[in-house]
């Protein structure tokens, strides 16, 4: 299933589903045992997150917050670059990846080219003008021998009035300048949209699926574990480590493609003009999604109390409403019981306001949208890595790999952590990170138990670690639709992406020896841990 998983020699669900066919031949486990592991509670937390993101993708709520965003701070390259890598990071919280780059994208790429045109007419109009005061007979050159070392076809420049002029050498050399900067300042900010929206999916345990799959292996795993990872906890630890790994790409993105002269990054040394044009086309988007609708205002509702009821089932300090309601003795109600309550609620909530006359309503999903935008075969990647983690538990595997690895003991807890993050980021740049999460965490577990190291000091890191995709086109579905639109080379993509993957472990290895060892009690051994699988 590695193998196959690897190579994608047939689709990744489809590998998923081997166990279903080769478990009970083997005589591993008996068919029912086998399936019943294909939708477990996690894969409920993954349905219902993924039915909130595509109540708010359908009604563009997620447009309505990220052109908010840009307004509020603004076009000068630095302070758009933060605008961009925060929104997409916060939309890749709750909706998928893939959707807030190809949404973010296309925006970026507008008040880019709206910056570089105003740029280049104000260039035009003060050369026009300098040109008429000094008398144009003067201030004509030809520019034939700079023309064919630029490889320029275009000898002739026409102004907006219709007349037509030759540029001096001072004036193309400017104007080659002006593009050269814009190509750079394109290239950042689609690896900023990019890098952003893999950072932000490790912020909450929805925001990508190998958290999901964490939780269900850690519950499959260690069933004992008094649901030690859950919403709550999860953004505790991850939101900071988020935030860090955000704001270090940020500095890295702004010395590769902007200098570090902040002077001019932040206050551009473009006209105000171009400024208040470029403005004025995230504004004229903005004005284009015009009022906040009736079925905005019920999905922003819906999502707010969602996001509420996740945070305080139980959030650790103090007991939450599902421990004083339902979970007394025994955990009744989880994450994916929330999740599923409130994405049921968009199949009953009417899209616009009922009126006495009408029999009928649309609501605000429907089956038809989410059969369309349901990923379906990322449910039974999820299910296959359950399985999978049954059988080895089941067969004796996980044992054996425990034992195999006992010699680890003797290397320091930290070090084994930043060699494993670092195998992972590396795995990860070929291979799914869904398919790198569900074949590492089992043999993860395995390891920990031997070495009678906490599960989730390894276990965790190594999660994120697998969403730390910066250096190929293929390695995540973002990088590929930023490849797309930015003019980038495979090697612009690697040189920055390279310092971010091995920065990017390094921090979450800080957060995990910190605020991490805090949270989880990470320096002790946990009895649920202490667990023998039995051939």
């Amino acid at each position: 299933m590695a193998l196959y998983w690897c190579t994608e020699c047939i689709p990744l669900a489809v590998t998923a589903l081997l166990p279903v066919v080769l478990f009970p031949m083997m005589g591993i486990m008996p068919s029912n045992e086998v399936c019943i592991q294909y939708l477990k509670d996690s894969n409920m937390l993954f349905i219902g997150g993924l039915l909130v993101a595509i109540a708010v993708e359908e009604w563009n709520l997620h447009k309505r917050i990220a052109l908010k965003v840009l307004l509020l701070v603004g076009v000068k390259p630095s302070l758009l670059m933060i605008g961009f890598m925060g929104t997409t990071a916060f939309l890749s919280m709750w909706i998928s990846n893939t959707a807030s780059t190809a949404m973010m994208l296309p925006i970026a790429n507008a008040v880019l080219q709206q910056l570089n045109d105003t740029e280049a007419n104000a260039e035009e109009q003060s050369n026009r003008a300098r040109a008429e005061k000094h008398g144009v007979d003067n201030e004509v050159f030809e520019i034939s021998e700079m023309k064919e070392r630029n490889n320029n076809p275009t000898e002739k420049h026409k102004h907006q009035n219709g007349d037509v002029y030759n540029r001096s050498p001072e004036e193309e050399v400017q104007r080659l300048k002006r593009e050269q900067r814009y190509e750079k300042l394109s290239k950042g900010m689609s690896l900023s949209v990019c890098y952003a929206a893999s950072i932000g999916g490790t912020a909450t345990l929805t925001g990508t699926t190998p958290n999901v799959i964490l939780m269900g292996q850690i519950n499959e795993l260690f069933p004992g574990n008094n649901g030690v990872i859950n919403f709550a906890s999860w953004f505790g630890f991850a939101f900071p480590n988020m935030l860090l790994m955000l704001a270090f790409a940020w500095l890295w993105l702004q010395l590769m493609f902007l200098g570090f002269n902040f002077k001019k990054s932040f206050g551009c040394g473009s006209s105000k003009a171009g400024d208040k044009e470029a403005y004025q086309v995230i504004k004229n988007e903005y004005k284009k999604l015009g009022k906040m609708s009736f079925a905005e205002i019920c999905v922003l509702i819906n999502f707010i109390l969602l996001v509420v009821l996740w945070f305080t089932r139980e959030p650790g300090f103090i007991p939450g409403w599902a421990t004083v309601l339902f979970n007394k003795e025994t955990t009744f109600v989880t994450d994916g019981t929330v999740a599923i309550l409130m994405s049921s609620l968009f199949f009953c909530i009417p899209s616009k306001m009922p009126q006495p006359s009408e029999e009928f309503f649309s609501p605000l999903l429907t089956w038809d949208m989410v059969h369309e935008k349901m990923p379906w075969n990322i449910l039974l990647l999820l299910g296959g890595g359950f399985a999978l983690a049954h059988g080895s538990e089941k067969s004796g595997l996980s044992q054996w790999l425990g034992d195999q690895l006992i010699p680890l003991q003797t290397i320091p807890p930290f070090a084994i952590s930043i060699l494993l993050c670092l195998l992972v980021a590396m795995f990860t740049e070929c291979s799914s990170n869904t398919a790198t999460t569900t074949l590492f965490l089992p043999i993860l577990a395995s390891m920990a138990t031997a070495i009678k190291i906490h599960p989730l000091y390894v276990m965790l890191p190594c999660t994120i670690a697998a969403s730390l995709a910066f250096m190929l086109p293929v390695a995540t579905p973002p990088n590929a639709i930023a490849f797309s639109y930015g003019n980038l080379k495979v090697m612009d993509m690697a040189k920055a992406g390279f310092i971010l993957n091995f920065v990017g472990v390094l921090i979450i290895n800080f957060a995990i020896n910190t605020w991490g060892v805090a949270m989880f009690q990470l320096n002790t051994f946990p009895s649920w841990a202490n667990v023998t699988a039995t051939p």
